[in-house]
């Protein structure tokens, strides 16, 4: 029997398993490939075509190294998208194999069912060949320098969107007109009164203060965006002044911006699941008395975790054996928290039985920060001995700072927030009523690299066509990096002033 038709026996059987415990997936297509054909889909993110570009073969590159020096191997790799596509690589052993499709099912369960999911792509294996396609028309119209230098700015911003943009549901749009048509939008609505008692009806200073709320609101609308924007990349679609072929380039590389963005929104989960699962029917279902230890060896490697670097496979898969325990013994609750008995607390057993069902419930509506911020305990934190460490400035060693659990889970949920990136938003499109474009770096707490803040100007500012200028804060101070097209600037700015220049601006 040769290995496809092995591989293909066992992939039946394991889809049959999968099935039987609940799992809800989309056509699932498997491809074997060698090392250097996996590598080279790897490193196109995991599709055969993409639009042609250097870090491509970078990423081909380092990967092939990695391979050929024993320091990396690809076990699993699937694609979201309906039919889901996986690729198995030949030489692997038999177990890993079966590990491997059993996690790619549990993948595409996540994929199919949980929320974040939702909004994606699911014919993007065509839609990337596709872009691949338009790309290289664009070169061979336009040529390789223009294309590939447009693109670069592009991906060097594929960072500046909005991932819950695709959740939100705008209202319906503002209607025009108010009721007597003929008065003016600047004018204060009263109540019907007498001459003689209008001044008690409608005292003065509350027709002053509305006054000020309807110029207030005027001034707003004048403001280009009225509200600051996160997606950076929409805007500048919208408004830069850009060539049919600039907007087509920067629209793909936004597309598939937001395509990758829920693999990164739930990395911890889907990986979770995916062990779980993989470890639930391989030592439930698949395994031969045979492959026992070699399966204990390889799944082990997998959940291990080396210093200094969190291993998304093994807390995934902890909170998700936490969370069905707690839900069989009924270990929440108002009854439970409040529950001061030591003895009592660690012997609590309701016998619920209702941990599967949770943990299903759990993969379809939660992301990686509701997921920690919801389900990591106390209990949890000790129980998996977490801690926020910390670089001791005068050994140069790294130690313990905390082991409190609020410490550990702040600390987790923070370099999770918006990827670990700084939130950057289009505060406005005129700025100083020059058509210039001011970002604005919304403090968090994770500061800009000006280096690399300076680089990203540059990018936008090829994009805008115009100075482009970004409000930061560096050494506590409020600073403004500007780049005019030809230089950079960096300095220091008294955002009141600022703001009552913009206010006389506005009124002029």
């Amino acid at each position: 029997m040769s290995i496809e038709s092995e591989l293909r026996k066992i992939q039946i059987e394991i889809e049959g398993f999968a099935r039987g415990y609940g799992l809800d997936f989309y056509e699932t297509i498997f491809e074997v490939l060698d090392f250097d054909e996996l590598n080279e889909v790897a490193a196109y993110g995991g599709f055969p075509t993409r639009y042609p570009h250097w870090r491509f073969g970078m990423e081909y590159n380092r990967l092939s190294k990695g391979y050929a020096y024993g320091l990396q191997k690809i076990y699993e790799m699937v694609i979201n998208n309906d039919p889901c596509y996986a690729y198995l690589l030949k030489c692997n052993h038999l177990v890993d194999q079966k590990i491997v499709i059993a996690h790619v099912y549990a993948h595409c369960d996540f994929f199919k069912n949980n929320y974040w999911f939702s909004k994606t792509d699911r014919k993007m294996m065509d839609n990337m060949a596709n872009h691949g396609t338009k790309m290289r028309k664009f070169i061979e119209k336009h040529g390789i320098r223009a294309v590939e230098g447009f693109l670069e700015c592009c991906l060097s911003l594929d960072n500046l969107i909005d991932p819950h943009a695709p959740y939100i549901v705008r209202g319906a749009a503002d209607r025009s007109g108010h009721e007597g048509g003929s008065r003016s939008p600047r004018d204060v609505k009263k109540l019907k009164a007498k001459q003689y008692m209008d001044r008690y009806i409608n005292p003065t200073e509350h027709v002053a203060r509305q006054k000020e709320s309807i110029e207030r609101e005027i001034r707003m609308k004048k403001q280009f965006p009225s509200e600051p924007q996160k997606d950076v990349l929409r805007f500048l679609l919208d408004h830069a002044p850009l060539t049919r072929w600039q907007q087509e380039v920067l629209s793909i590389v936004r597309e598939e911006a937001y395509y990758f963005a829920p693999q990164a929104q739930t990395k911890i989960m889907n990986e979770g699941w995916a062990s779980y699962w993989h470890s639930t029917m391989m030592t439930e279902k698949i395994l031969r008395d045979s492959e026992v230890v070699e399966f204990a060896d390889h799944h082990s490697g997998t959940l291990a975790s080396s210093p200094g670097r969190l291993n998304p496979y093994k807390l995934g898969i902890e909170l998700f054996r936490d969370i069905e325990n707690r839900w069989n013994k009924g270990r929440y609750g108002r009854e439970y928290d409040e529950c001061d008995d030591f003895y009592e607390k660690e012997t609590w057993d309701k016998q619920l039985n209702e941990g599967l069902k949770k943990i299903f419930d759990v993969r379809k509506i939660y992301n990686d920060i509701t997921f920690i911020d919801t389900f990591m305990t106390k209990e949890f934190c000790e129980a998996q001995k977490l801690f926020v460490y910390k670089r001791d400035p005068r050994t140069g060693q790294y130690e313990i700072a905390d082991r409190d659990h609020r410490k550990v889970k702040d600390s987790l949920l923070f370099s999770l927030t918006n990827f670990g990136q700084p939130f950057i938003y289009v505060g406005d499109g005129n700025h100083q009523n020059r058509g210039e474009l001011l970002l604005i770096h919304n403090w968090t707490g994770i500061e800009l690299q000006t280096n690399h803040a300076l680089d990203t100007l540059k990018n936008v500012g090829r994009i805008w066509n115009r100075p482009v200028h970004i409000l930061t804060a560096i050494d506590g101070k409020e600073t403004l990096l500007s780049y005019d097209g030809k230089e950079v600037t960096v300095r220091q700015v008294d955002v009141q002033e600022e703001d009552e220049t913009d206010g006389q601006e506005d009124g002029a």
